[in-house]
């Protein structure tokens, strides 16, 4: 059994330790029924039962106060069970934060009970084919015509895309240069003029695709907050759900943790476990510590937004570059301590190691979240 000591950190209150709890023995009793070789049926699978049984609900909040703590621990647990149910919910979530954080009360009333139910599915669209971390240049217009804005450009890396119901998208208004003129907008599936130009395949499968907009007309009420907020928009929500990536980094880890756990107490070698050996123990500790090590980072960070710091930039950037980059070397570990069977197609430790990869690119590359640290610590220094 997965190690639950973590609960009893003074980051959480009784009922994040309840929701942990029930989640994971849930995850355990229904996320085996699920058939992963058709990607988008499996996701829309696992977005209606994480609708029925509840947990769906916390991705979104109509008084636009999310828990972050709970986001995490959610991921954590999915991620511990099965890489795509974390991609479901974590989708719902940063699908949705734009409307839970800035939307109307129309806005939150028309989506939030759909995609809190797991009735309707969410996406969010920023990146672009010539601008991924630098989202400041990126470059499809919104142009007013009347009541309505007009939509040109790509989008790209699109999770969600292509089975999405509703998409959260970001657009340049130009109301200023650069980041001051992005402007966020809500589109439902299906409009006239926007398709879906590519999917997309991945090492580990999930819904990917490249979306198209040609003159899409949107109404101006489609527009979330004010002209020219676009920049600021994205970046609060990626502020919140950062540190979730973390988590799910984290769920990764713990189960490569216990997959080699259990490898190295069963498999012998010349008559003794495979445990009893001083170096196997020594991956062991290190795998042990960089769990632990990224657990406390990635609670301390949602702990801190929760309890009401207004940014959380350099805590989350901490938690998910270290939280990320780990689990890259835990789930390499127990590949390794597989031997063999830890490359096999289709083995755990084999899958954690196709899934753990993209989150060290995804919600800002590794070397970005340095630079973010590195100009944070300056900034709380003073400049000096």
């Amino acid at each position: 059994m997965t190690d639950r000591s973590f609960l009893d950190w003074p980051f959480f209150a009784p009922e994040h330790r309840e929701l942990a709890i029930t989640l994971d023995d849930w995850a355990a009793a229904n996320l085996g029924t699920v058939d992963h070789r058709d990607t988008d049926a499996a996701c829309r699978q696992l977005v209606t039962m994480l609708g029925e049984a509840g947990f769906a609900a916390h991705s979104g909040a109509m008084d636009g106060r999310l828990d972050v703590r709970s986001l995490c621990l959610i991921r954590e647990t999915l991620a511990r069970h099965d890489g795509l149910a974390d991609f479901a919910f974590a989708m719902q979530g940063l699908g949705t934060g734009a409307i839970s954080l800035f939307g109307s009360e129309a806005q939150k009333s028309e989506w939030l009970p759909l995609t809190r139910a797991g009735k309707a599915i969410s996406a969010f669209a920023l990146t672009e084919p010539g601008s991924g971390s630098d989202v400041a240049s990126n470059t499809m217009t919104a142009v007013r015509d009347g009541d309505d804005y007009v939509l040109n450009g790509e989008k790209t890396w699109i999770s969600n895309g292509g089975i999405a119901d509703v998409y959260t998208l970001f657009a340049r208004t130009g109301e200023a240069p650069g980041a001051k003129g992005m402007s966020a907008f809500i589109l439902p599936a299906g409009l006239s003029g926007f398709e879906i130009a590519a999917r997309q395949e991945t090492i580990a499968p999930h819904p990917l695709a490249t979306l198209r907009f040609s003159d899409c007309r949107v109404p101006a009420s489609a527009m979330l907050g004010a002209p020219g907020q676009g920049f600021k928009i994205a970046m609060s929500v990626l502020d919140v759900f950062r540190s979730t990536v973390a988590a799910a980094a984290l769920g990764f880890a713990r189960r490569a943790l216990d997959e080699a756990l259990a490898r190295v107490t069963s498999r012998h070698v010349q008559g003794a476990p495979l445990i009893d050996l001083q170096m196997v123990q020594g991956h062991i500790a290190d795998m042990a510590l960089d769990v632990d090590a990224s657990a406390l980072l990635t609670y301390r960070a949602a702990w801190a937004k929760d309890m009401g710091a207004p940014r959380v930039t350099r805590e989350a950037a901490m938690a998910k570059l270290y939280s990320t980059e780990a689990a890259q070397k835990v789930i390499d570990s127990a590949v390794q301590l597989h031997g063999g069977d830890g490359v096999r197609s289709g083995e755990t430790v084999e899958k954690l190691y196709r899934e753990i990869r993209a989150l060290r690119i995804y919600e800002g590359a590794s070397d970005v979240q340095r630079v973010v640290i590195a100009r944070q610590t300056q900034a709380a220094m003073g400049g000096h």
